[in-house]
């Protein structure tokens, strides 16, 4: 089947290089030039383990093509992705401008049925304005299609490939035929689709992010709490996820969630009830608890040096929101380094993907290694942002010699053993953990 991707984004190239994968003819769209020329050189602009090498083995299959110009991407096309981005407005609500604007260009060029399918997060409501946009000018028989992503940032290909469900939303039965076709080859090897309506679609996105950043901020309270009454966080987390109601996923405490969905999906969910007066009370604390855990690592270390700051060397390891990418969006990191600087410390960063982006938020007011270890060079303390698995067991002996002879970890994801740091000379501190 040919589809069309608009959107080059994190969402739109996956979504078209997996389709293309399992046999589809892809043709993604994207007005910026440079993005594209990168592209059909066979690179990409983002880091997703995997994805490099899958866009240019279907690239050179002739499956997966990029161009700039709509028109061309949409001839022919039996199914068409809306994947652009949805960036937080005003008050937390999605800016769905491009959205819309893409809608128009759809109605404009398509060239005969097509299933229009909104793969961006797009708040209650979007698929109904959408098909009003394409209405206006379309000369086709179309259908609207909510299809909401559920990527993950460096697991995005087994997320597409091995998804849990696939939900669609629609009530056209030549659309869901066609989305039935399009997702066979997934669906044979056992992955489920969900069809319902597009509203509902819309909503199983947000309430899903939302629940899992609840859980987030859920188990960092506990394990705050766990701080202040001497218990272990390690030890409760084990427990209460054992309990197959609950779960153990998302039940790791730390310095707060990031990224591109979590932050701003709960504020559209909390904005969505303010605008039908019905206040989103657990998800305004969800969002409260998650900003005050990104000031918990610079807190612990004030308090360690009794706020006094001046001219001590920090070092920071891991500095994306997550392992396995370079995604800076909303990072805990960003605002322990912001309050290390406020303070008047020396801060220098070691990432091994996102130090490009890093450096697009503080210039030249922070250092930046190539290299975990140089990075530690007379440094007094070493805060730990992003658990990177290199960062997992680290050579404490060579982390000993490299750092200040009073040096002290302050581990913001709570990776290792309280003991095996303390047992080489740190003094170490976690998150509800004694």
């Amino acid at each position: 089947m040919h589809v069309c991707v608009i959107g080059t984004g994190y969402v739109g190239l996956v979504v078209g290089t997996c389709l293309a994968e399992i046999g589809h003819q892809v043709s993604c769209v994207d007005i910026d030039e440079r993005k594209v020329a990168i592209l059909r050189d066979g690179g990409i602009p983002i880091y997703e383990p995997g994805l490099e090498e899958m866009v240019r083995r279907n690239s050179q299959r002739g499956r997966l093509t990029f161009t700039t110009e709509l028109s061309e991407g949409m001839d022919g096309a039996k199914v068409v992705f809306i994947a652009v981005g949805t960036p937080p407005g005003a008050g937390g609500a999605a800016d769905l401008s491009m959205v819309h604007a893409v809608a128009k260009g759809i109605g404009q060029t398509m060239t005969g049925r097509t299933a229009v399918v909104i793969k961006s997060t797009v708040p209650v409501g979007t698929a109904a304005r959408v098909r009003e946009i394409v209405h206006e000018v379309a000369q086709h028989e179309y259908a609207i299609v909510s299809n909401p992503e559920f990527l993950r940032e460096g697991q995005a290909i087994r997320d597409f490939m091995k998804a849990d469900r696939h939900v669609v939303g629609t009530d056209v039965e030549w659309a869901r035929e066609r989305m039935e076709f399009l997702y066979r080859p997934l669906v044979e090897e056992g992955r489920p689709i969900v069809f319902m309506g597009n509203a509902s679609a819309e909503m199983v996105k947000y309430a899903a992010n939302a629940f899992l950043a609840t859980k987030i901020s859920f188990i960092n309270e506990v394990a705050n709490l766990c701080d202040r009454i001497h218990a272990n966080v390690d030890h409760v987390r084990r427990g209460i996820g054992l309990d197959q109601r609950i779960g153990n996923q998302f039940l790791n405490p730390g310095i707060g969630y990031g990224g591109s969905c979590f932050p701003k999906d709960v504020r559209a969910m909390v904005d969505m009830g303010r605008q039908c007066t019905y206040p989103m009370r657990i998800l305004e604390a969800v969002e409260s608890v998650n900003n005050e855990q990104k000031n918990l690592l610079a807190s612990l270390m004030a308090k360690h040096y009794d706020n006094g700051f001046a001219g001590r060397r920090i070092a920071v390891w891991g500095t994306s929101f997550k392992p396995q990418t370079d995604d800076m969006r909303e990072a805990p990191s960003i605002i322990v380094v912001g309050r290390l600087l406020e303070r008047g410390a020396v801060v220098s960063v070691y990432d091994p993907e996102a130090l490009s982006n890093m450096q697009k938020v503080f210039g030249d007011r922070i250092e930046y290694a190539e290299d975990m270890y140089d990075v530690l060079d007379g440094a007094q303390a070493l805060a730990i942002c992003t658990e990177w698995n290199e960062f997992q067991r680290p050579d404490f002996a060579e982390v000993k010699r490299r750092m200040a002879d009073d040096a002290a970890i302050f581990d913001g994801r709570n990776i290792y053993d309280p003991s095996i740091p303390r047992d080489h000379g740190f003094t170490y501190y976690s998150i509800g953990r004694r």
